[in-house]
């Protein structure tokens, strides 16, 4: 094959897990290199950068549908039919399915010269890598700049170098910013604005994130490509527990750190520490505390009661811990959330019913819908 220009696309057919390399198909667009690629059913959609193109390719055999002539472009993004594309001469614009223009967000962050820079679209919004500044959010009806989600800087991160976001991804309601020697970021948009959860312990410097379904995908720089899980929050835990297997150990249940246990039936605990992850669907009673330890998972479908009348036991998250719940907790004695622990109650049909205190420290989350039938959580 005899290269017509420096930006092209290719297409390697796979069978089996192997390449064809024999059979790859190019498709060449003008500009200095190919900068960005999105994929939908029929079409392939590429950005080139210095005096390049926006080029639509149709699917099966790379053939150019349509392109537009722009003078800096780093990257695209898809919502349905438009079309989103960062050009780094002068901002965002937003595109028909013909490649018009039909609105346009300036920007004025120096892009820098051959930097790596993306955006993320979904019809309402776009999310903008601008370096040194984080990501700029743009509304993108109006154009205008709702907020700059700032860059957290991981205090255990091995990299100092090129702190600055390179990239943006946007899955749903959870935004990813690749800061370099900064770490992955995770945010939340809630609609008005976003909320900064914290950096994900990762190696290396960030220079590209892209995430789909339940995954993240990271280019990690002399780390390599790293994969990492999106743990979201069921919205019911009836579907799996449906396939469990019935519970027959001991009444003394220890879940380590690292560990991942499901089961169902029912049971009477001596006592439950969990420092991994647990989900129990079913009746179960402890006779002495429960204790979800630093960063464990305990979730629960169907009715849990922790100590008796006569005898006062507690349930205690600790920091980073989460304790999830679908169906009926009983505690007679006290609730401890700890520094930065988490309680989620799932569908709208929860109830808590604690006898003690509900003893609540700083930075607790608290999400879901459930009836406090003593009115503890104050």
């Amino acid at each position: 094959v005899q290269a017509t220009s420096n930006s092209f696309v290719a297409k390697i057919p796979v069978s089996g897990g192997r390449m064809n390399t024999t059979a790859i198909v190019y498709g060449f667009q003008q500009g200095f290199n190919s900068t960005d690629i999105e994929v939908s059913p029929s079409f392939v959609v590429v950005s080139s950068g210095g005096d390049g193109t926006i080029t639509v390719y149709d699917k099966r055999d790379l053939s150019i549908v349509r392109e537009a002539p722009f003078q800096d472009l780093r990257s695209v993004a898809m919502n349905n039919d438009e079309f989103a594309v960062l050009d780094a001469s002068k901002g965002v614009s937003i595109l028909d399915s013909n490649l018009n223009i039909t609105k346009e967000i300036a920007i004025s962050t120096d892009f820098g010269a051959g930097t790596k820079r993306t955006l993320a679209y979904n019809g309402e919004k776009v999310i903008v890598s601008e370096g040194s500044k984080g990501a700029g959010i743009y509304n993108a009806s109006s154009g205008t700049l709702i907020e700059y989600l700032p860059m957290l800087i991981d205090p255990n991160s091995t990299s100092s170098e090129y702190r600055e976001t390179n990239a943006v991804a946007l899955n749903e309601e959870v935004i990813l910013m690749a800061n370099g020697g900064a770490g992955l970021c995770l945010s939340e948009d809630n609609g008005s604005n976003a909320d900064l959860y914290g950096v994900i312990e990762l190696d290396g410097s960030i220079n590209f994130v892209e995430s789909k379904g339940d995954y993240i995908f990271a280019a990690s720089g002399k780390e390599g490509l790293q994969i990492v899980k999106l743990n979201r929050p069921s919205e019911s835990l009836v579907q799996e527990c449906a396939s469990l297997n019935i519970y027959d150990g001991s009444s003394k249940l220890v879940v380590n750190e690292g560990q991942d246990i499901a089961f169902r039936g029912s049971k009477r605990f001596n006592s439950l520490k969990v420092s991994g992850s647990l989900l129990m669907c079913g009746t179960w009673t402890a006779k002495n505390d429960v204790d979800v330890l630093q960063n464990g998972l305990m979730a629960m479908n169907g009715t849990l009661v922790v100590g008796s009348n006569r005898n006062r036991k507690k349930i205690t998250v600790e920091d980073g811990a989460v304790l999830r719940i679908e169906g009926n907790l009983t505690i007679y004695g006290d609730l401890d959330l700890k520094y930065n622990s988490t309680i989620e109650f799932l569908g709208s049909n929860s109830v808590v019913n604690v006898f003690g205190d509900v003893n609540i420290e700083d930075n607790v989350t608290i999400s879901g819908t459930f009836d406090d039938a003593q009115d503890k959580f104050q």
